[in-house]
């Protein structure tokens, strides 16, 4: 009988853990880099200080002009919810943002799945053009959408006010659901379709769940550009009941010889807080709208 030797393995060599240098940094290099921190800090201290000065005026009692450490007081705020006046410019904007984002989205979404859904001639022409009314400045439609609203009988209305701004926002929203509702298999919805649902019950059952996260982003980019629109409700508005909370800080301080600064600042708090306050609920759904559109064009 033969003996075989059986030479032991030897263990794999292992790498030596490779070390990196950074690379040295030249003067100039150090220079540029230097400058272009203090230009981010002076462009957010720049930013930083107007919306220091809203905060320390709002909790101020004696608020003025000029930045000034706050006697802390909530009184501006309570003055605000009291005042016969600014609670109702509040609703007036909520009012219309709600009424103006429901209905676009309702439209949204019907034209988003038809863009989607169906084949027609100038589809992509169509679409365009959708995109190129968003890039006219508003000023050079604003008196043809007035004469529309006086012919329909709408004006000074919130009803004609919340079409106009429904209006306004609707090429991309029309944009966002085309891409993401394109997203969705169509098997998905033939095999509804297969089982005795119509359409509508697909859509409804199918769709919209699969949909929901550009819906939700749909929704904030429309709450948000409805809510900070200025000039649509000054020329569509005559009457100061009807006006929302934009038009009644901006008559607040140009109507009046002396400005109420604490409650200036207390109304400017509150009218950031309705879209900040979305933002946080559907801050996760504006990227993956963006990522689910971006799978099929």
């Amino acid at each position: 009988m033969t003996s075989v030797a059986v030479k032991p393995v030897s263990p794999p060599e292992v790498a030596p853990p490779q070390t990196f240098r950074r690379r040295r940094l030249t003067p100039v290099a150090k220079m540029q880099r230097v400058l272009g921190y203090t230009l981010i800090g002076l462009l957010g201290l720049f930013c930083l200080v107007p919306f220091a000065w809203v905060v320390l005026s709002a909790i101020d009692a004696h608020a003025g002009p000029n930045v000034q450490l706050p006697t802390l007081s909530f009184e501006n705020f309570t003055r605000f919810f009291t005042n016969s006046g600014t609670p109702l410019l509040l609703m007036n904007s909520l009012i219309i943002g709600i009424g103006a984002t429901a209905l676009n989205l309702i439209l949204g979404l019907a034209g988003g799945y038809a863009l989607a859904r169906f084949e027609f001639r100038g589809r992509r022409a169509f679409m365009y053009g959708i995109l190129l009314i968003r890039v006219i400045p508003a000023p050079a439609t604003i008196v043809a959408l007035y004469l529309i609203l006086v012919n329909l009988k709408l004006t000074n209305t919130l009803y004609g006010l919340i079409l106009v701004e429904a209006v306004l926002q609707l090429p991309v929203t029309l944009w966002l659901l085309k891409g993401t509702i394109s997203a969705v298999p169509i098997e998905l919805e033939e095999a509804a379709w297969v089982d005795g649902n119509s359409r509508f019950q697909a859509i409804w059952r199918i769709v919209l769940p699969l949909v929901g996260p550009g819906l939700g982003a749909a929704a904030m980019l429309t709450f948000m550009g409805v809510w900070g629109d200025f000039l649509t409700p000054l020329v569509m508005l005559q009457s100061q009941e009807l006006y929302p909370l934009s038009i009644g800080l901006f008559r607040a301080f140009s109507e009046h010889n002396q400005v109420d600064w604490g409650l200036l600042a207390a109304s400017a708090i509150v009218y950031v807080a309705p879209p900040a306050i979305l933002y946080i609920f559907v801050r996760k759904h504006l990227l993956r709208s963006s990522l689910g559109g971006a799978v099929k064009g």
